[in-house]
């Protein structure tokens, strides 16, 4: 077990350890994680601690996770690059990103490199409760209820796979991000559907993002970048001046592989 590891104090019966949902919370002030841990144990959960970046990144690799809380400043690797390297492996799992900025640089930094959430220190413990909530719901409903019961796209030149998260383009593959599959898939499952960004936030960033419409301006051009034959004259990722995006009405396939 890494130096700067030790699992929360948790009264839990045998048979009660199977069901309980598991949480790691990466964070250098230990007094502070000691008193999220605490309030996390009270959400049916078994809740381990890092205090260093590099144990962090091991472990949330290593091992499944319901929830992270994610430190920004750490020793060794700082939660950006923590958060950058977990969604480039395509861990899904729910960040909750917690920073003593508030700048709105750091925030949307944040969020476009995945984090799903993001509080400034210092924070109340009932806002700090209703966040995890939320995202625990949204984990949970995404899991047992996926918007389409289709696994499989393929329309001209693009093939998406929802549960392999492959995505190919004339026969080669292209790596996205979590957030990147995410409004893709939700776009290529609703083709001709025309969404506002505030709808695109909710549907696919969830709770905590109100006023980041920019997030997804960024990420339907990144996503542009990697999918059209030429960005500036998209054939799949559509604007719809004055109201927002769609994604192009199509004849093909998107069934069950």
């Amino acid at each position: 077990m890494p130096h700067s590891l030790k699992l929360a104090h948790v009264n839990q019966t045998p048979c009660q350890t199977k069901e309980r949902r598991r949480f790691l919370v990466v964070e250098d002030e230990h007094d502070l994680a000691d008193l999220i841990s605490m309030h996390l144990s009270n959400l049916d959960a078994t809740v381990n601690q890092c205090h260093r970046g590099d144990d962090a990144l091991a472990l949330a690799l290593k091992q499944h996770w319901d929830l992270i809380v994610l430190d920004l400043s750490l020793p060794a690797i700082d939660g950006l690059d923590i958060c950058r390297e977990l969604r480039g492996k395509g861990l899904a799992t729910p960040i909750l990103m917690l920073t003593s900025r508030s700048t709105e640089l750091d925030r949307v930094l944040g969020l476009e490199l995945g984090a799903d959430d993001y509080l400034c220190k210092p924070f109340s413990t009932l806002e700090f409760k209703a966040r995890v909530k939320a995202l625990l719901r949204r984990s949970a409903l995404h899991q047992i209820q996926p918007e389409s019961s289709d696994i499989d796209c393929r329309i001209n030149e693009l093939y998406v796979n929802r549960i392999n998260r492959k995505v190919i383009v004339a026969g080669a593959p292209v790596d996205l991000t979590a957030k990147e599959f995410d409004l893709l898939w939700h776009f290529v499952s609703r083709p001709g559907q025309v969404f506002r960004r505030s709808e695109l936030l909710d549907a696919v960033w969830g709770y905590g993002h109100d006023g980041y419409e920019h997030t997804v301006n960024s990420h339907i051009n990144r996503l542009r970048a990697k999918i059209e034959h030429n960005p500036s004259q998209p054939k799949y990722l559509l604007t719809v001046w004055g109201v927002g995006y769609k994604f192009a009405e199509h004849s093909s396939f998107c069934a069950p592989a």
